[in-house]
């Protein structure tokens, strides 16, 4: 009894914090997360008969999917999965947890974002935080040095989630990568096109890729007077440009990071710069910034990288950007984000900021990547070094928007592929149902069946427009005697006799499946 007043005492004391935060108008997130413990504080007291009640929500950044939703989700993933098979590359999978130490050191600043899992059996395990690290490591364990791969699996980051942008502590990555020794730029190239081409596919609106390259960045820093120990911290506060005005940015540089005012507004010039080959040939003439080897050999590829996009019909999107920073420590040469930019209801604008109807705004970035050189050397034990570079998909914040799309549009999405239903108009007609169902699903047919023995034809009909099934194929007794069926078009309500052995074929003519 004593431990049921006290569970009801915290139940008083939290319920006092969610009132005091919807009072205080304070964030759905922070909201949700102070009610979910409300909820689970009374669980513990049980409900009258005694039994324990059960929180029904799901984990924090996490979420359920629905039929409609799932079906969505499938026609993406097969548009990027078409694409990257396209494009000749074949497929893995690695395990969800790696040892932790595989992880550890490769995230700058995000590795704090990684889950560990408790010791279960002599090894400190995390689950992966992307599918980079782990095909590195799958590389120098299995000795390859070219390959051409496409991998598309959860990963999970102990982030703040925000769900409604597509954010979220367990989430689908979509990755294609190139390793191996290949003459410069060329691999690069196409992972910019496979961008261009999925994002242009998913008709999602209008978007930019952005590129830039780690060499110029670390070039970069290094002529303005950034100490060698502060590249990638100031790289990690760089990368927050799309989400911070350029003040907010050099405040965190000067009074988090040491740098001098003098420093942060040097490199100030350099990030507002934007442009396309033309930006790396004006750079090039840049005595300062060529003067450092590493930026130059960083511009020379961006040239080289614009010639080949140029040929590749993509340069309308790409953009050279200099703010691009991308905070990952294990990007070695180019890299690049896609940024969708487009008005109307399907565009998320940052938190704090508002969207007035038909403005163009960021929803973030929907892919990124880059040139990874030496990640793999990281784990392979003689060091041996094999070049990779390779695009992930950002799969969540694209199927947030095409969630968003169906929802304008109101349009109907099928749920299942069922191409035909098999019905019957009289009574006692089950088995003859079932047999003619075994022979569709024997030819490979999509067909089902009501799991009633004598259902009304008008619920049967309903239900086939309800689920958007084109066909109908009706039993009858007459029709069992001229061994012909039915079949109705749900659309017109048109509706012919079809002899039973032409019945496969008129069915795939009908929904144009291809001969098998």
């Amino acid at each position: 009894m004593e431990d049921k007043a006290l569970i009801q005492e915290a139940i008083k004391s939290q319920g006092e914090v969610v009132r005091r935060l919807k009072t205080e108008k304070a964030s759905k997130e922070q909201i949700d997360e102070e009610v979910a413990k409300l909820l689970q504080l009374k669980a513990q007291l049980g409900g009258d008969d005694g039994k324990k009640q059960f929180v029904l929500k799901t984990p924090k950044g996490t979420r359920d999917y629905s039929p409609k939703q799932m079906a969505i989700r499938e026609k993406v993933f097969n548009t990027i999965i078409s694409c990257f098979k396209r494009h000749g590359a074949e497929t893995i999978d690695t395990p969800v947890f790696e040892l932790k130490e595989t992880l550890t050191g490769k995230y700058g600043e995000d590795s704090k974002l990684i889950y560990d899992l408790k010791d279960q059996g002599g090894e400190l395990l995390s689950l992966r935080y992307d599918l980079t690290v782990p095909f590195a490591r799958y590389l120098a364990m299995s000795k390859i040095t070219n390959i051409k791969r496409y991998h598309i699996a959860k990963v999970y980051r102990r982030d703040n989630p925000a769900m409604t942008r597509g954010r979220y502590r367990e989430f689908y990555q979509c990755d294609f990568d190139i390793a191996g020794q290949y003459d410069a730029m060329i691999p690069d190239a196409e992972c910019l096109k496979i961008v261009h081409e999925i994002l242009s596919e998913l008709e999602l609106g209008d978007f930019r890729i952005k590129v830039n390259d780690r060499r110029i960045l670390d070039g970069m820093f290094a002529v303005c007077g950034v100490p060698d120990d502060k590249f990638r911290t100031i790289c990690s506060t760089v990368d927050k440009l799309d989400k911070m005005s350029w003040e907010e940015v050099k405040k965190e540089m000067v009074g988090e990071k040491g740098l001098s005012e003098d420093v942060a507004d040097q490199i100030g010039v350099y990030v507002a710069m934007q442009g396309g080959m033309d930006l790396a040939e004006s750079l090039l003439q840049d005595q300062r910034l060529c003067g450092n080897k590493q930026a130059n050999a960083g511009l020379q590829d961006i040239k080289q990288l614009f010639s080949y996009l140029q040929i590749l019909r993509v340069t309308d999107k790409v953009v050279f950007d200099l703010s691009l920073a991308r905070g990952l420590d294990y990007y070695t040469g180019i890299i690049y984000e896609a940024v969708l930019t487009q008005a109307g209801v399907v565009a998320v604008p940052p938190e704090g900021q508002n969207n007035a109807a038909g403005e163009s705004v960021s929803v973030g970035s929907v892919a990124g990547g880059g040139r990874y050189d030496g990640l793999v050397g990281m784990f392979d034990p003689k060091g041996r070094k094999v070049p990779c570079v390779g695009v992930s998909i950002g799969i969540e914040r694209i199927f947030s928007i095409m969630e968003q799309k169906a929802e304008a549009s109101a349009e109907k999405i099928r749920t299942t592929e069922v191409q035909v239903m098999v019905a019957s108009a009289q009574k006692n007609l089950l088995e003859e149902r079932l047999k003619l169902v075994t022979e569709l699903w024997n030819a490979g047919i999509k067909a089902e069946l009501m799991y009633k023995k004598n259902p009304k034809l008008l619920s049967q009909l309903q239900h086939c427009e309800e689920s958007g099934i084109p066909l109908v194929a009706i039993l009858g007794e007459q029709e069992l005697k001229d061994g012909v069926v039915k079949l109705r078009v749900v659309a017109t309500r048109e509706e012919v006799d079809v002899s039973r052995l032409d019945l496969i074929h008129e069915i795939r003519s009908r929904t144009q499946q291809e001969e098998q």
